[in-house]
Parts: structure tokens; sequence; C-alpha cells
């Protein structure tokens, strides 16, 4: 499958050891031939995590398993499988197979099976080759290392045209801290927590409540502001493990100062991972910046940006490059929000399109198409009714969408 378009000119982002996180990825023939599909994670006595799951009724056994175990102190171990998601396969084959594959992590790494996290992604419905995942882990085991971010991200890619990865450093009180992050997802996404899979790593000495706030507040304005389908996955996990390692004086609270700028600094990677999911988004060509002023709080604003991005006419247009803007009025106005038609402002590519409820008269509608014909789109909508504001990210709708889906389980 060729790259997408929209991927990071740089390629995968080189990404240093994190002090206290040792990673693995091998081959165990899941679903895909001659490719690595499982990676673990193995991380030091006295580290804490966070995690926000997907909120679908038809959750996977994993991620069951995972808010089960998010309550335990001293997480050891993170274990991901690529090809089968393990979803829908009856509570007691998916969660059976599951507590063998953390049973199993355990054994080897000598903890509690409590302490492991399990992860799958890929087809739905079919239950886990368990023989050859467990027989895998002994592979993962002796194969862990510092810096295996790389194969780590390639090893969790389904539709994926490209692994994702992101770093950020901050300091605590004077310390600095390392934050890493991996994630996949290209289809299948709508914001309601987080999207597909995405696990980061950090040095911090952080308390568990602490970091699992801050993880909730990161995620909202990230990993729930994208969407590429508006379909939300049976297996969305975002998970947030600390080490401990870097030795900082540890938070007293969310609000603590000395963690101002780990917070930025998280939501900032978190923004990197989820808009890299939306620029491998499935067929497309365009990544679409969707800015809602004017809203009566961030909540109305929040639904009306999602109205706009998940709108298919508004979406197959983008890929059209036809400045249709009349597509992007119908979509406020079916989003259920209070909104002023009078003082509606649409702006795309900076170039103001209605004024006082009807469109300006020295509209130019070439310049808009010009703007359209490139890989970045920005549509700002204001509906003049109150202070809320949101940001969603979003990509065009594409005949290689259908293609790639139509086809998925060929």
């Amino acid at each position: 499958m060729p790259v997408s378009p929209l991927a990071p000119p740089g390629g995968f982002p080189g990404l240093g050891e994190v002090a206290g996180v040792t990673l693995a990825a091998h081959a165990a023939a899941i679903r895909y031939p001659d490719r690595m599909d499982m990676m673990l994670a193995a991380f030091a006595s006295g580290t804490t995590a966070a995690g926000v799951f997907t909120r679908s009724r038809t959750a996977a056994a994993p991620v069951l398993v995972c808010r089960e175990h998010l309550p335990n102190p001293g997480p050891r171990a993170l274990v991901v499988n690529a090809g089968v998601a393990n979803a829908f396969t009856g509570r007691r084959t998916g969660l059976k197979h599951c507590r063998v594959v953390c049973a199993a992590v355990a054994d080897a790494l000598a903890c509690e099976p409590g302490q492991v996290f399990p992860a799958s992604t890929g087809v739905i419905g079919e239950p886990l080759p368990i023989e050859r995942i467990v027989k895998s882990i002994p592979h993962l085991v002796r194969a862990q290392h510092g810096r295996g971010w790389l194969d780590a991200a390639q090893s969790i890619m389904t539709t994926d045209t490209f692994p994702k990865g992101a770093s950020a450093r901050a300091e605590i009180d004077g310390v600095e801290v390392v934050l890493n992050g991996i994630a996949k997802g290209s289809g299948m996404i709508e914001p309601d927590m987080a999207t597909m899979l995405a696990f980061c790593f950090t040095d911090a000495a952080i308390p568990r409540d602490i970091l699992q706030q801050a993880l909730v507040q990161g995620a909202s304005t990230t990993f729930n502001a994208i969407t590429v389908d508006g379909d939300t996955s049976t297996s969305d996990t975002l998970m947030l493990f600390a080490t401990g390692a870097a030795g900082n004086r540890r938070p007293r609270s969310l609000d603590d100062p000395v963690l101002d700028a780990f917070r930025r600094a998280l939501t900032g990677l978190l923004g990197d991972l989820a808009v890299q999911v939306v620029r491998d988004g499935e067929g497309a060509s365009k990544l679409v910046e969707v800015r809602i002023t004017g809203a009566r709080d961030d909540a109305a604003a929040r639904a009306i940006a999602a109205s706009i991005a998940n709108s298919p006419l508004v979406k197959t247009a983008i890929a059209g490059e036809d400045a249709n803007w009349g597509r992007i009025v119908m979509a406020v106005g079916k989003a259920g929000q209070e909104i002023d038609p009078d003082r509606l402002e649409i702006v795309i590519g900076g170039v103001q399109i209605t004024r006082d409820g009807e469109r300006i008269g020295s509209y130019d509608e070439s310049i808009v198409s010009q703007h359209l014909k490139q890989k970045e789109v920005r549509i700002d909508v204001d509906v003049g009714v109150g202070p809320g504001a949101f940001t969603m990210w979003t990509c065009d709708l594409t005949h290689g969408y259908i293609t790639i889906n139509a086809d998925y389980r060929s």
C-alpha cells in the first residue's frame, strides 16, 4: 500500500530512550505474513499508569481487561498484537485469551498478571491465535532493549501506511523528563475517548491519580478532537506509563505549578500523534482543520465541529476541490446547536465567504478553489452566539477509502 501523501516529510522521528522502559517486537504470523505484529513494553518497578478507553458498548476484551487492571499498583508490561482485534469473541473466549496472554507475560517477567496490560487491533469477530501469541512471548522478553521505537510502532499497524511516533521534553521542578509515544490508526476513527491505539511513555515521577487526570485532560483536545470516518473502534485505547526514573519531585496535584511544562508537553505529544492518525486516514489526500468559534459553550462548538468534520458531503467536496461552502452551512445547521444565522461567518483558507446571513459581495471563489488544491485545508466558522470554541481535525473522503475498506478482509 503506498504511503499517504500527507505523511510527515521527515519520516519516523528519532526517539531516544525513556529510562525504565524496554521494548521488543516480533513476527508472530497472527494475520500478516513476514512482518512484525506483536510488541512488548516492559516497565521498571514503581511505574504508574493512566488510560482512557473506548466508550463503545461492544468494547473488545483487551479493553475490558485494561480497565480492570488499571487500578492495580505497579504496572510492569504492555503487550500488543495486530491483525486480530479480539473483539466480539465472546466473554468466555475473548477474556480467557486475554488472561492467558497476561499470565504468560507475567510468568516471563516475574510479576503478577494484573500488572500486565493487553491490547489488540485488527479484524473484529475472530479469536486470537492464542498458541502463536503465547509462543512469541519468550522471544519478546529476550529481545528487549531501550530504543526499539520504530519496530514497536510498525508492529501495531493494520491499514496504516506509515508508523507514527513523537517525542517531547519538559522540566518538572528543574529536572528534565522525556516523553515518547507511538500510535496506530487509519480507519474506524471517531473521537469518543481516544482513537485506535496510542501508547505514551515518560520517565517522570507522577502519582497515578494525577497522571490519569493529565491524560484525560490532554486527550480532550487531541485524540478526542479527530475523525476520519465517524466510526468508533471497539479497541480504542490510549495509555500513558510513567516510570519515575527521572527522579523529579512528585507533583502534589494536577494544578501544581511544577507540572505546567509537563502538561503542555504531554498535550503537544498527544496532538502530534493524533494528527498523524488523521494524516494517515484511509484514502486521504487532504488534512482538514475545522475551527469553530462563537458557540454557546465549548461543548456546543465541539458538536458543530464534528458535524462539519464528519459530513460526507463536506469531505467529498474537499476531495474534489469544490468550493461548495453551502455544504458547511448545511452541516452547521444539522448539528442541533444554538446559532445565529444572521451572524454566521464562514472562512475557508483565510477567505471570508459569508457575513450577515449571506454571501458577501466581494467573495472570489477562485481563491478558495486554489486553497482547496493544497494538502492542508482550514475551515473557520463563527456561529455568533457566545464564547465557545473548539478545533477538530479530519481528512477528505476519496474513492481510496472505499477501495481500502471493500478489500480489507480479502
